[in-house]
């Protein structure tokens, strides 16, 4: 079945698109130039010929009408007809006999039949012999007209030879041509010139990125840095962009190196109390305490699983959903969970200024829990929270009263799984001073641990 002509013409034109677009770019801009160049060229020379032409008409018709007129004025007054260099002339009967011509045109009629009832009728004709291409030197433009003499009427041609000006329209068409033709290979190598300094950067950007795909790290574009160009904006946000990938990248590796070696000893520790439960038969108390052992490390598992999630989420956050809230209020919504983990022989004091602060309570409620926790766990005495929110900076810290952090350990207490050799052996998994650090860096603060000479004492840092 043949498809409707509307349609076959719109798939046509679409293959056109599709093959143009297809074309590197440089060659579309190098096309794009020369086409445009044609078309301003071809309008200019059309203008410039158009003008000369018209000049050389209007003094070629000026000498052909101060001919005609002398023609005129001698077969009046029975002169002798003669004409300048260049001339010719012809005397006709109504019926179109050549009665008397110049030497030019002795044998060569220069009106057809038409043209002479047209002037014999008394309308002068005014016609040219022979064409701009033809390299006949005695092409003519003539003018014919009535003229009474006494006794008889009679068709004057005068004429004048066209030779001069039609060379010197040639000579302008070759001249334009070579003009144009030179202008438009200038044109376009200019074109080829800027389209390839323009995209060289991004062809060297698109190699540099490239390199990405084998894995290799620190790859970034060769920007430099005393432009401010398109490409110089262009080169800058792609290696923002490589920067972003590059620490997704880091936080991937980092995610799967750390859930693999802190899920590891869980997973090995319940595979050996189920391999002792199913070995032989045991008593009900003992597979009681197996399975409340297996619950324990599932348990140790979801919060370390949990805790990895929350840290990733962290990292990948842009935007967190700061909201107003009132400082006392946030804290104390924190704070009083724990109070009945602390004991009766414990005390958790909180010392809170007035004030609104804009944060993200979502995630500064577990950072303060986690602070708390670990208090509670690492210290023996009582616990004390301030806050304060001063010029745009919220400060909270939690102190302790206990031996205090190991010299050692402070430099990476805020590293993922950073334990002190005496917290080993107790509960936790490392990761809740990473959290606490993490918070604070997604909203724009940061996170410091210290010794007070009492205990340990960490503070939080983050603008509000």
């Amino acid at each position: 079945m043949t498809p409707p002509q509307g349609a076959a013409e719109t798939s046509d034109r679409r293959r056109g698109l599709g093959r143009w677009h297809r074309l590197p770019i440089v060659l579309r801009l190098v096309l794009a130039v020369a086409v445009t160049m044609s078309l301003v060229l071809s309008g200019a020379a059309g203008l410039v010929y158009w003008r000369v032409q018209q000049a050389l008409d209007e003094q070629l018709d000026a000498d052909l009408a101060t001919y005609a007129h002398d023609l005129r004025g001698d077969l009046l007054a029975g002169h002798k007809l003669s004409g300048p260099d260049g001339s010719a002339y012809q005397i006709l009967t109504p019926q179109g006999r050549i009665s008397e011509a110049s030497e030019l045109v002795r044998t060569q009629l220069l009106l057809s039949g038409a043209d002479i009832a047209t002037v014999a009728g008394g309308t002068p004709v005014r016609r040219d012999i022979g064409d701009l291409a033809s390299l006949d030197p005695h092409t003519l433009r003539l003018k014919a007209q009535r003229v009474r003499l006494p006794g008889r009427t009679v068709i004057a041609v005068a004429a004048v030879r066209r030779g001069h000006r039609d060379e010197a329209l040639r000579e302008l068409l070759a001249q334009l041509a070579i003009a144009m033709g030179l202008t438009l290979i200038a044109a376009s190598y200019v074109g080829y010139r800027t389209a390839r300094a323009a995209l060289d950067p991004v062809e060297r950007y698109r190699r540099r990125a490239a390199s990405l795909a084998d894995g290799t790290s620190g790859v970034r574009l060769p920007v430099p840095e005393d432009r401010d160009d398109e490409l110089t904006r262009l080169g800058h946000t792609l290696n923002e962009m490589l920067e972003r990938l590059e620490a997704a990248g880091e936080r991937e590796r980092r995610f799967l190196a750390d859930a693999s070696h802190e899920l590891r000893t869980p997973l090995s520790l319940l595979r050996a109390e189920l391999d002792v439960a199913l070995h032989r038969p045991r008593p009900a108390a003992e597979l009681t305490n197996t399975l409340r052992s297996v619950d324990s490390e599932v348990q140790r598992l979801i919060d370390l699983t949990n805790a990895l999630l929350d840290l990733e989420q962290l990292g990948g956050t842009d935007h967190l959903a700061r909201s107003p809230i009132d400082l006392p209020e946030l804290i104390t919504s924190a704070v009083d969970p724990y109070r009945a983990a602390a004991g009766e022989h414990r005390t958790i004091s909180v010392d809170v200024a007035p004030g609104t602060v804009g944060v993200d309570a979502n995630w500064i409620h577990p950072a303060i829990g986690n602070l708390i926790d670990n208090a509670l766990r690492h210290s023996h005495g009582d616990i004390h929270v301030t806050a304060t929110a001063d010029e745009g900076l919220l400060r909270l810290t939690v102190t302790d009263e206990g031996p205090g952090f190991p010299a050692d350990f402070l430099p990476k207490a805020f590293d993922r799984f950073a334990r002190a050799e005496a917290s080993r052996t107790s509960p936790g998994s490392g990761l809740g001073l990473a959290f606490v650090a993490a918070v604070a860096a997604s909203h724009g603060g940061a996170a410091r641990a210290e010794n007070t000479g009492q205990g340990a004492a960490v503070s939080v840092d983050i603008p509000c």
